[in-house]
């Protein structure tokens, strides 16, 4: 399925065409670890009334919360809390990594992908009891924090003050849905929001994060690379600023990007830059049997980042894991 459901522009028109996606199936009987459904529109978040106004307020990264009762409130803050306290300080002397993941969409494809992508993000850079997931129910279970741009701003911040900022790595991998402004947050009927490439560049500046593994699954999703390129950062994007990626239905495992890049290219005991060379060919692969408009993922890795990226890679695994769940594209 095209992500392209997503805005490419940023007035209200564009945005209530943001997620206009079909509700889940009511006929089942009631799950409790069954995601809420997306039925009503997107609604404007943005203000001002020229387009520069109106760019500027999507930068800022709004946020929506609505219809939410205090007891669900207190029991995310109270997952947040006890998933951050659990979090172990850095070994002074030692470059580790500290894996992040994170499902902004509550349809369940996201959330099954974040939670997959945490093991296989923990196990090849030896972060063992430093690998955090926010992320929704998938359908069969709702045990972690929920991905929210607040929940991921509040983690990026207290991860700074675990992180040795000038030894220790961020690993972040977000999947969601997305426009030409950023990850868009949409969970149910209650929650909406933007992240923005300044807003999550700010938010990585402030935490003292500088060097970063930033891998970002969604529709636009290069619209980050300008941003957030730098010489300690290895960024790599499902999609070019202007395209759209793949594989969104909610009753998949995986996204094109993601099935190609986490279940199976960084399985493989490769570098950073070879594993996303292949997942890139995987996807065209299936764009083109598919005849959908190439999403061309990109990848951008400092000059800093190719330095000490053989340190925390040289705790991959030597053998390759096996795929796991539905592949992404039905050969």
């Amino acid at each position: 399925m095209n992500r392209g459901r997503i805005i490419t522009g940023f007035w209200a028109g564009a945005l209530a065409a943001l997620i206009a996606m079909p509700a889940l199936s009511q006929s089942a009987p009631a799950n409790p670890n069954q995601p809420p459904p997306h039925t009503a529109p997107f609604p404007d978040l943005g203000s001002g009334e020229s387009r520069a106004e109106r760019r500027l307020s999507y930068e800022l990264s709004p946020e929506l919360h609505r219809g939410l009762s205090a007891a669900h409130i207190r029991e995310q803050q109270r997952r947040l809390d006890a998933a951050l306290a659990a979090l172990p300080r850095n070994r002074p002397g030692t470059s580790e990594a500290y894996v992040l993941t994170i499902a902004l969409d509550s349809d369940p494809v996201f959330a099954r992908e974040a939670r997959e992508a945490a093991r296989v993000l923990g196990a090849r850079y030896g972060a063992e009891g430093r690998t955090l997931t926010l992320a929704g129910p998938d359908g069969t279970r709702d045990d972690a924090p929920h991905g929210s741009i607040s929940a991921l701003l509040l983690t990026l911040n207290h991860l700074g003050t675990l992180m040795d900022g000038k030894e220790d790595v961020l690993v972040l991998y977000t999947t969601s849905h997305g426009n030409d402004l950023g990850l868009a947050y949409h969970y149910g009927d209650s929650g909406y929001g933007v992240l923005s490439p300044p807003k999550l560049k700010a938010a990585l500046a402030e935490a003292g994060i500088a060097r970063r593994v930033l891998i970002l699954s969604a529709c636009y999703s290069g619209v980050f690379v300008p941003a957030l390129a730098s010489p300690d950062t290895a960024i790599l994007t499902a999609a070019a600023s202007t395209r759209s990626s793949f594989g969104c239905v909610a009753e998949n495992d995986w996204t094109f990007y993601g099935d190609a890049l986490i279940n199976r290219a960084l399985r493989q005991p490769v570098a950073l830059e070879e594993a996303a060379q292949m997942a890139g060919r995987s996807v065209a692969a299936w764009e083109s049997k598919a005849r959908f408009l190439a999403s061309l993922p990109q990848v951008s890795i400092g000059a800093g980042a190719k330095g000490w990226l053989p340190q925390i890679e040289a705790q991959m695994p030597r053998a390759a894991s096996k795929p796991v769940g539905r592949p992404a594209f039905a050969e």
